[in-house]
C-alpha cells in the first residue's frame, strides 16, 4: 500500500473516532471489517481480531484492500453484484456467501453489511460488514437436519472436485474443511446465524456512535437532513478541482447537496454549514436583487445555463466580500432528466495558470459534471438491470 493512501485510511478513521475506538472494537468478539467508500478502491480502514482469525489474514495485509481480496473461483458473482448495488445505492445488504481464507479453504458465512452516515453531512461516511460463519448441517443434527456419509445435504451439498477417492485422512470431523471440495449448492444461513449478524452490526454501531462524539463529527446509522449524492458520485466529483456546488431540484428550496472543497477554501465555510442551504445562503445586503431573481428563475424554470455577475457578502466568516461569477446549469443523468443543477463560481479577477477566460474554465468544470453524473447514473441503470 502506497504511503499517501494509508494516510487517506489512518485519516478515515482517526478524524471521525477518538483514540479509544479501536481499542473498543477490538475488544468485540464479532467478525467485521468498517471500509471506506470515499477513498478510491474503497478499502478496509478496521478489520477485527476475530475477521483476522477467521479469515487467517495479519492486520497489514488487510488494511488497505478491498474486499475482493477474500473471494475465488467459486464465489458467487451474482452475490458479489448484489453487494456492489447496495453499496451504490447506501443501503443494507444480507447474503450467503462463499469467500476463501488465506490458505485456499472456502468456506461459507452470512455477509451483513450496512452504511454508517455523518449525522451532520448527511452522506455515508463507511460501511460496517459483518462475517458470520455458516455452521455445517451435521452440527444442527439437534434440529433435525440430517448429515450423510461426510457431505452437506440439503443446501450445504458438496462434491469431491476431482473424485470420490480424495483423502480426507488427518482432516478432524470438527473441521474437516473445503480444501479438496468444491461447493455445489449454496450454504442457507440459520435464524441464529442473521441474529448473531443483526447483534453484531448493533454492538460496532453502537461503539462507533459512542466515541464519534467526543471528536465532535456523529455518526448514526440512518440518514439525516438532506438525500445527498451516492458515493461513487461523491468520489467523482471529488477530483474536479475547481469552485461548484451540486443542488437537488428535486426538494424543495433546491438545496445544495455537494460542496467542492475549492469552493469551501473560497468562501471559509465548512461543508455542514452548506449542505442544505439553498442558493441564498451567501446573500448579504449588498447583493444585487435583480441578480437574485435571475438566479431563482434559472433554478426554477429549468433554464439551460447561463451566467451571471453575482455580489455575495460573506458574514459569518471573516466579513468579506467579493464579485462572484456564476454559471448555473442544469446536469442530466443517462435518461435524459435533470438530476441537479450546478453553480460554478470563480472569483471575479482570478487568473488561470493555463490562460482559459472565466468563461471557459466554467464551461469545463460543467462537462465533467455531466459526464460523473451521467456515468454514475448508467452504473445503477445497469446493475438494476443484471
Amino acid at each position: 500500500m502506497e504511503p499517501p493512501q494509508l494516510g487517506l485510511i489512518e485519516q478515515s478513521f482517526n478524524s471521525r473516532y477518538s483514540n479509544w475506538a479501536r481499542e473498543a472494537l477490538d475488544e468485540l468478539p464479532d467478525n467485521f471489517t468498517i471500509t471506506d467508500p470515499c477513498i478510491s478502491g474503497h478499502p478496509i480502514v478496521f478489520a477485527s481480531g476475530g475477521f483476522l482469525k477467521m479469515s487467517g489474514y495479519s492486520r497489514d495485509q488487510v488494511i488497505g484492500r478491498n474486499g475482493r481480496i477474500f473471494q475465488g473461483h467459486n464465489t458467487c458473482r451474482r452475490s458479489v453484484m448484489e453487494i456492489r448495488e447496495a453499496i451504490r445505492e447506501e443501503r443494507e445488504v444480507e447474503i450467503n456467501l462463499l469467500n476463501y481464507r488465506k490458505d485456499g479453504t472456502p468456506f461459507w458465512m452470512l455477509f451483513r453489511m450496512t452504511p454508517v452516515f455523518g449525522k451532520d453531512e448527511g452522506r455515508v461516511i463507511h460501511f460496517v460488514a459483518v462475517q458470520v460463519p455458516i455452521l455445517p448441517r451435521r452440527q444442527r443434527r439437534g434440529n433435525g437436519e440430517r448429515f450423510c456419509d461426510g457431505i452437506w445435504s440439503n443446501s450445504c451439498r458438496r462434491e469431491v472436485c476431482s473424485s470420490s477417492s480424495v483423502e480426507l485422512a488427518g482432516v478432524s470431523e470438527a473441521d474437516s474443511g473445503c480444501r479438496a471440495l468444491e461447493v455445489e449448492e449454496q450454504c442457507e444461513a440459520s435464524d441464529t446465524e442473521k441474529q448473531i449478524a443483526a447483534t453484531a452490526i448493533r454492538n460496532v454501531l453502537s461503539v462507533l456512535t459512542h466515541y464519534s462524539e467526543s471528536t465532535g463529527r456523529l455518526v448514526c446509522e440512518k440518514r439525516f437532513g438532506p438525500n445527498l449524492v451516492s458515493s461513487s458520485l461523491h468520489i467523482s466529483l471529488g477530483r474536479i478541482k475547481q469552485s461548484f456546488v451540486l443542488m437537488d431540484p428535486h426538494m424543495p428550496e433546491i438545496p445544495i447537496v455537494y460542496v467542492s472543497d475549492t469552493f469551501l477554501r473560497m468562501t471559509g465555510y465548512a461543508r455542514n454549514e452548506f449542505i442544505g442551504q439553498n442558493c441564498s445562503f451567501l446573500t448579504g445586503v449588498d447583493t444585487d436583487p435583480s441578480a437574485l431573481h435571475q438566479v431563482s428563475q434559472c433554478l426554477f424554470s429549468s433554464f439551460i445555463g447561463n451566467r451571471f455577475p453575482w455580489f455575495l457578502f460573506l458574514d459569518l466568516k471573516d466579513k468579506s466580500f467579493f464579485w462572484n461569477l456564476l454559471h448555473i446549469s442544469p446536469v442530466r443523468n443517462a435518461t435524459g432528466k435533470i438530476a441537479y443543477f450546478v453553480g460554478v463560481q470563480i472569483e471575479e479577477g482570478s487568473l488561470d495558470r493555463h490562460g482559459l477566460s472565466p468563461e471557459m474554465r466554467q464551461l469545463s468544470v460543467v462537462g465533467s459534471i455531466k459526464v460523473a453524473v451521467r456515468s454514475s447514473s448508467m452504473s445503477s441503470s445497469s446493475s438494476k438491470a443484471s
